[in-house]
């Protein structure tokens, strides 16, 4: 598991999410959490951002082949 942590703009790049839907995402509890870096920077980590991409990508493939 990569314990490296990535920034919101790279974020936003991977998932192609707004930050207004990212945040609304965390909230709701179907986005992984972000992590407190300092008093005003959060990061995520690379793997759970990964992880939910590839969870993303198989339930999209099991809805159109099933």
């Amino acid at each position: 598991m990569s314990n490296k942590i990535i920034r919101l703009p790279e974020v936003k790049g991977r998932t192609g999410l707004s930050t207004s839907t990212i945040y609304l995402h965390m909230t709701k509890g179907i986005f992984p959490k972000a992590i407190s870096l300092g008093e005003r920077a959060v990061g995520w980590l690379e793997a759970d951002i990964d992880q939910w991409l590839d969870e993303r990508i198989a339930a999209s493939k099991a809805v159109n082949n099933g």
